[in-house]
């Protein structure tokens, strides 16, 4: 990223733009990750992850997810070339994680990665010291949206949600069931974690999207930019990670079951919504050291407005 690109903003047609769904989030998955991985509640499209990955580091850096679910970043960083380490809360997932990180390295993957289990909040108390300064790219996402969490299956009395629930719903200290403040609040304390862990001039890229509660826009994108701030990051880029794959100049949207259900009833109540085709990713820089020196990544895209 061009060192001028705060003081001069590009335009908005330079904004960054990932296309990053021209395959199916299953047809990603297919081969690369174990089948259990699909009963993660939200996971993170494979694309998003490598982009982020190819976009704002080189071969032998280190990547960290602090909230790594089945571990796709993880994943893809080792097929790239990166050494990675996870953190998650919940034991069935990280199972999953260590059998993606396992099923990567017998197709391949040179990296290497390892999952930690426990509260991302208590980062410092989780991982070693010998890590402070070392991570070149976070890559992570918080948990939201249940609406368009899940899968569905029909049945005798109609279409059925299933693994749509972290923990299945039972801990209710997880992250994922705090309201928008409580959410936020854990997730400042995580990423001042990843503040401490950055080399200087590192890079923090969360993917995250709003979504409706009884008809009110719940604006996390907003949220988690203010929370990136308090934590000491700088905010430098806002970029649009494509959820619809773009074919002949036009989108193709791909949503869920509960998204279409979701805008159907909204509109027969006579408000227009519309399909949600994107996510948000927020970039965040750590400051450069005290000399004045920095780190540049080769990350493309546009500048927040």
């Amino acid at each position: 990223m061009p060192q001028d690109r705060q003081s001069h903003p590009t335009p908005p047609e330079g904004l960054s733009v990932w296309a990053t769904a021209q395959r199916t989030g299953p047809v990603q998955r297919r081969g690369r990750y174990v089948p259990e991985s699909v009963k993660h509640p939200a996971r993170m499209l494979p694309a998003i992850a490598a982009h982020a990955v190819h976009a704002y580091t080189q071969p032998g850096d280190l990547v960290l997810d602090p909230m790594c679910g089945i571990g796709t970043t993880l994943v893809e960083a080792i097929h790239a070339g990166r050494d990675a380490i996870g953190v998650e809360y919940e034991p069935r997932w990280s199972n999953i994680a260590d059998a993606n990180i396992t099923h990567a390295h017998h197709h391949g993957a040179t990296g290497r990665a390892s999952v930690i289990r426990g509260d991302a909040t208590r980062l410092s108390a989780l991982l070693p010291a010998a890590l402070t300064g070392q991570v070149t790219l976070v890559v992570t996402s918080p948990p939201y949206g249940p609406t368009v969490h899940g899968l569905v299956r029909p049945g005798e009395h109609g279409v059925g949600k299933f693994d749509n629930a972290y923990n299945d719903g039972a801990d209710r200290g997880n992250l994922a069931y705090r309201d928008l403040t409580g959410l936020t609040d854990g997730f400042e304390q995580i990423l001042r974690g990843c503040a401490t862990l950055l080399r200087p001039g590192g890079t923090v890229v969360v993917t995250a999207r709003p979504w409706r509660k009884q008809g009110q826009l719940i604006d996390l994108p907003s949220a988690v930019i203010a929370a990136g701030i308090r934590a000491g990051l700088t905010p430098t880029e806002r970029c649009v990670a494509l959820l619809a794959a773009v074919r002949d100049g036009q989108l193709i949207a791909r949503p869920s079951f509960f998204q279409l259900q979701q805008i159907r009833k909204a509109r027969s109540r006579g408000t227009p919504l519309h399909l949600i085709t994107h996510e948000d990713v927020l970039i965040f820089r750590q400051p450069p050291d005290h000399s004045g020196s920095e780190i540049l990544n080769p990350g493309d895209g546009g500048v927040i407005a």
